[in-house]
Protein backbone atom coordinates (compact mmCIF):
# COMPACT_ATOMS: atom_id res chain seq x y z
CA UNK A 1 0.00 0.00 0.00
CA UNK A 2 1.78 3.25 -0.86
CA UNK A 3 0.45 5.79 1.30
CA UNK A 4 3.29 8.35 -0.43
CA UNK A 5 5.09 9.25 -3.04
CA UNK A 6 8.35 11.24 -3.44
CA UNK A 7 8.89 13.63 -6.59
CA UNK A 8 12.29 13.33 -7.60
CA UNK A 9 13.66 15.64 -9.71
CA UNK A 10 17.26 15.15 -11.39
CA UNK A 11 19.75 17.71 -12.64
CA UNK A 12 18.24 17.06 -16.23
CA UNK A 13 14.71 17.91 -15.13
CA UNK A 14 13.47 14.12 -15.92
CA UNK A 15 10.37 13.52 -12.91
CA UNK A 16 9.96 10.46 -11.17
CA UNK A 17 8.08 8.96 -8.36
CA UNK A 18 9.17 6.73 -5.98
CA UNK A 19 7.84 4.95 -2.92
CA UNK A 20 7.64 6.06 0.49
CA UNK A 21 8.34 2.50 1.82
CA UNK A 22 11.19 2.32 -0.34
CA UNK A 23 12.98 5.30 0.72
CA UNK A 24 12.30 4.66 4.69
CA UNK A 25 13.51 1.63 4.46
CA UNK A 26 16.57 2.97 2.94
CA UNK A 27 16.75 5.77 5.67
CA UNK A 28 15.84 8.90 3.43
CA UNK A 29 13.47 9.62 5.46
CA UNK A 30 14.61 9.38 8.80
CA UNK A 31 17.96 10.20 8.58
CA UNK A 32 19.08 12.27 6.19
CA UNK A 33 23.18 12.14 5.66
CA UNK A 34 25.66 15.03 7.11
CA UNK A 35 25.98 17.07 3.57
CA UNK A 36 21.89 17.11 2.74
CA UNK A 37 19.73 20.24 3.39
CA UNK A 38 16.29 19.42 5.17
CA UNK A 39 13.92 22.08 4.07
CA UNK A 40 10.81 22.10 5.49
CA UNK A 41 8.12 23.90 3.59
CA UNK A 42 4.77 25.57 3.93
CA UNK A 43 2.19 23.76 1.73
CA UNK A 44 3.43 21.87 -1.11
CA UNK A 45 -0.63 20.74 -2.34
CA UNK A 46 0.67 18.57 -5.41
CA UNK A 47 3.80 16.98 -7.95
CA UNK A 48 3.25 20.46 -9.82
CA UNK A 49 4.36 22.12 -6.69
CA UNK A 50 6.87 19.74 -5.63
CA UNK A 51 8.15 20.33 -9.42
CA UNK A 52 8.38 23.68 -9.02
CA UNK A 53 10.10 23.65 -5.94
CA UNK A 54 12.86 21.12 -6.86
CA UNK A 55 13.74 23.02 -10.05
CA UNK A 56 14.30 26.47 -8.84
CA UNK A 57 16.72 24.34 -5.98
CA UNK A 58 18.26 23.03 -8.95
CA UNK A 59 19.52 26.16 -9.92
CA UNK A 60 21.32 26.91 -6.56
CA UNK A 61 25.24 25.85 -7.40
CA UNK A 62 26.29 22.85 -6.16
CA UNK A 63 22.90 21.10 -5.59
CA UNK A 64 23.31 17.66 -7.38
CA UNK A 65 19.34 15.79 -6.48
CA UNK A 66 16.28 17.44 -4.55
CA UNK A 67 14.03 14.87 -3.22
CA UNK A 68 10.38 16.30 -2.19
CA UNK A 69 7.99 14.84 -0.45
CA UNK A 70 4.27 16.37 -0.78
CA UNK A 71 2.55 14.95 2.57
CA UNK A 72 5.87 16.13 4.81
CA UNK A 73 5.97 19.72 3.33
CA UNK A 74 9.98 18.75 2.82
CA UNK A 75 12.48 19.05 0.46
CA UNK A 76 16.08 17.02 0.82
CA UNK A 77 18.82 18.50 -1.00
CA UNK A 78 21.72 16.55 -1.65
CA UNK A 79 25.21 18.55 -2.41
CA UNK A 80 27.58 18.13 -5.87
CA UNK A 81 30.55 15.64 -4.26
CA UNK A 82 33.32 18.00 -2.26
CA UNK A 83 30.29 21.31 -2.39
CA UNK A 84 28.26 22.58 0.78
CA UNK A 85 25.64 24.41 0.07
CA UNK A 86 24.27 28.10 0.88
CA UNK A 87 21.06 27.75 3.32
CA UNK A 88 20.35 31.68 2.12
CA UNK A 89 20.57 30.38 -1.95
CA UNK A 90 18.00 27.63 -1.29
CA UNK A 91 15.87 29.84 1.36
CA UNK A 92 15.59 32.26 -1.32
CA UNK A 93 15.02 29.75 -4.20
CA UNK A 94 12.17 28.40 -2.25
CA UNK A 95 10.82 31.71 -1.91
CA UNK A 96 11.22 32.40 -5.54
CA UNK A 97 9.49 29.10 -7.06
CA UNK A 98 6.06 31.15 -4.62
CA UNK A 99 7.11 29.09 -1.39
CA UNK A 100 7.22 30.07 2.11
CA UNK A 101 10.22 28.00 3.96
CA UNK A 102 9.37 27.44 7.76
CA UNK A 103 12.98 25.72 8.31
CA UNK A 104 16.19 24.38 7.28
CA UNK A 105 18.61 21.64 8.67
CA UNK A 106 21.89 22.01 6.97
CA UNK A 107 24.86 21.06 8.64
CA UNK A 108 25.88 24.49 9.12
CA UNK A 109 23.07 24.90 11.13
CA UNK A 110 19.55 25.06 11.68
CA UNK A 111 17.45 27.89 10.31
CA UNK A 112 13.77 29.45 11.09
CA UNK A 113 14.68 32.10 9.20
CA UNK A 114 15.92 33.70 6.63
CA UNK A 115 20.23 33.08 6.98
CA UNK A 116 22.39 36.26 6.99
CA UNK A 117 24.54 34.36 4.81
Amino acid sequence: MLTRRFFLVSATGVLATVSFSALSRSGFAATPTNSQVVIHIKAIHCAACAKKISKKLHGVDGVHEVKADVKKDLAVVSPVKDKSLSARALWEAVEAAGFKPIKIVAPSGTYNEKPQS
